[in-house]
């Protein structure tokens, strides 16, 4: 795939982008139910490493796949695609290259309400580049989403750091437990009439795994979290437990997992 992906990343830099977005579309998978994301990382990679050389022309490059004005772009698409790879790309060219960033986080924050859910994957993807690089700042970005976005703003956080990979360091743990904490008890403060759109229900689902890979991480925080969750009484909350408590990754905790069953079923 490099071979191919190198010259025309080269091309693109040099002022033909059309023949590296076409390959982009052509190469996307979609429609379909999975994108080719190791392309998307592919691009990424190769992009981050011409930042010392070309980092003028990358920031045009990236502007243009960026752009959704030569089209509106719609879910399962190839367009859809080319403006995916151009979030994760920023992502980790901003994390080699701090003047970035301020750039980046602004971008990403905007992002995070599109209605394609796959430019809304792509911002968590970007996030995921920033935050070993960037911690501080991204860190300090997902918390103000977290209590202060709105519902998409929010699914953007918790979905940011319910990585595996990233919960590997105590830094990530303790602000994804954060994180998800104020995000939960947003939501159980949302009045019933705003749970009926879209966002919420996107917020909800992301909230259906991304707690259980926190817990995971941390099983003692985790779980205490997630008790005191279920003795809220609210229905969409109770759900998003449910959720998590069917994930693998949580069978080996069997005592804690049964625990929460019985609080639930109280």
């Amino acid at each position: 795939m490099q071979d191919t992906l190198e010259p025309l990343i080269d091309k693109a830099l040099r002022g033909r982008p059309r023949l590296l977005e076409f390959y982009l579309r052509e190469q996307s998978h979609l429609p379909g139910p999975r994108a080719n994301l190791a392309l998307a990382y592919d691009l990424a990679h190769l992009l981050a490493l011409h930042m010392s050389n070309d980092q003028p022309a990358v920031e045009t490059l990236l502007t243009y796949l960026l752009s959704t004005e030569r089209e509106d772009v719609q879910s399962n698409t190839p367009a859809e695609f080319t403006v995916l790879c151009g979030l994760i790309a920023l992502g980790a060219c901003a994390a080699v290259w701090p003047d970035w960033r301020a750039w980046a986080l602004a971008l990403l924050e905007d992002r995070a309400l599109s209605p394609c859910w796959r430019i809304r994957e792509g911002v968590v993807m970007a996030y995921q580049q920033l935050l070993p690089a960037a911690s501080a700042e991204t860190l300090a970005q997902l918390s103000r989403l977290a209590a202060e976005g709105l519902l998409l703003h929010q699914r953007a956080a918790v979905a940011a750091l319910a990585e595996p990979s990233l919960l590997l360091e105590h830094r990530f743990i303790t602000a994804a437990l954060s994180i998800h904490r104020q995000v939960l008890e947003r939501l159980h403060r949302l009045p019933p009439a705003d749970r009926h759109q879209a966002a919420f229900r996107s917020l909800r689902q992301t909230l259906g795994y991304s707690l259980s890979v926190v817990t995971a991480a941390a099983p003692e925080e985790g779980f205490a979290l997630m008790q005191t969750c279920a003795s809220w009484n609210d229905k969409d909350i109770a759900w998003i437990l449910r959720e998590n408590l069917k994930k693998k990754r949580l069978a080996r905790f069997s005592a804690q997992a049964e625990a929460l069953t019985r609080l639930l079923q109280s």
